[in-house]
């Protein structure tokens, strides 16, 4: 494993090899003992885990020093279903503190939450990463925001409030022109960080698409990431767009707003990616879906590994992931022959 080894494929460089991580493997404390040897008390639990199975990139987003929005103001708890194996993060959703649309159209999200001191910002977003370092130094670990512009409407409103108020396109522009403020005002402090790549995550879609009319985001969204991506870029930092659902109907657009890699769910097409991206972007994905690894059979998760390891060869940068993560029902067994066939047979550079 190696931190180099993901920033060389974020950057398109000649590596070794191919770069590796994968997500939600955290709820699987009876795995990662087993892996490990280690208890879950253990300060190092965690980074032996990563180190044995040869992650080389950590994702990782921090939404600032008040990124608690309900210490702050309105925010809108949906609840969070059972995916601990032990069920401990079900929660019941809370009422929407948003009884009409007019409350939504004149929200402003930088008036509402506030902002910390600037500089103050900047040294919690260093320490945080110098900390990231020092815990794992083998892996790259992200910078990032997580509610973004749509994902901050989504925390803010709830869905039902939130597809209410973008019925009306021209009122809701401006709302979501304060998430982008309150956005830049993050992307700017990490610019002033020692952090090589940040993650703009944005859960913009549903896994069918667009919720919302496509010119939404072609004129509203997406030109603002660009603005996002400007001092970002010019820093020298790199930039990984990361949603959930199926984007690819906006995937040149997001590239010409100067994303330099996609973090994306099976269901965008590896294919569809590595035909559009493959020799411009680092893709971090690929075929296998974690629904194959719960329910499916083993010859299916390896069909998809293997598909993947052959759409490779058409890549200049990649880091292989189960892109919809590992929940807690994937059995261990399963965790087993994937890691066994991952590492015996990623193809080397």
């Amino acid at each position: 494993m190696s931190r180099q080894t993901a920033l060389d494929n974020i950057s398109l460089k000649p590596t070794l090899r191919w770069g590796h991580t994968d997500y939600s493997l955290e709820y699987h404390t009876p795995y990662l003992k087993k892996v490990t040897g280690r208890q879950p008390e253990d300060p190092d639990f965690f980074r032996a885990f990563y180190d044995a199975w040869e992650y080389d990139f950590l994702f990782s987003t921090n939404d600032g020093l008040r990124g608690n929005w309900g210490e702050w103001g309105r925010d809108t708890d949906m609840g969070h279903a059972e995916y601990a194996s032990d069920g401990s993060d079900k929660h019941q959703p809370k009422e929407c503190p948003f009884h009409t649309v007019e409350e939504v159209w004149a929200f402003d999200a930088v008036a509402e939450y506030g902002l910390p001191g600037f500089e103050e910002q900047v040294q919690a977003y260093e320490n945080a990463i110098q900390h990231s370092r020092e815990r794992c130094p083998n892996q790259l670990t992200t910078g990032g925001y997580y509610r973004t512009i749509v994902s901050g409407a989504i925390a803010a409103f709830g869905w039902e409030m939130l597809l209410l108020g973008a019925a009306d396109p021209v009122r809701m522009e401006k709302v979501f022109d304060s998430f982008f403020r309150r956005t830049l005002f993050h992307m700017q402090a990490w610019a002033r960080t020692s952090v090589e790549v940040v993650i703009q995550h944005d859960d913009f879609v549903w896994s069918a698409g667009p919720f919302m009319h496509p010119e939404i985001y072609r004129k509203t969204i997406i030109p603002r990431y660009a603005e996002l991506w400007k001092s970002l870029h010019q820093a020298g930092k790199k930039v990984l767009f990361c949603s959930d659902g199926n984007f690819m109907e906006f995937t040149q657009d997001l590239a010409a707003a100067g994303a330099d890699g996609f973090i994306f769910e099976p269901c965008n097409d590896f294919d569809f990616m590595v035909d559009h991206f493959g020799q411009t972007h680092c893709l971090v994905g690929s075929f296998v879906d974690c629904r194959d690894m719960a329910f499916g059979t083993w010859d299916t998760v390896k069909r998809t590994l293997e598909r993947t390891f052959q759409r490779l060869a058409d890549c200049r940068g990649a880091i292989l992931a189960v892109g919809n993560h590992i929940p807690a029902n994937v059995p261990g067994g399963m965790l087993d022959r994937y890691w066994g066939f991952l590492r015996e047979n990623l193809p080397r550079r």
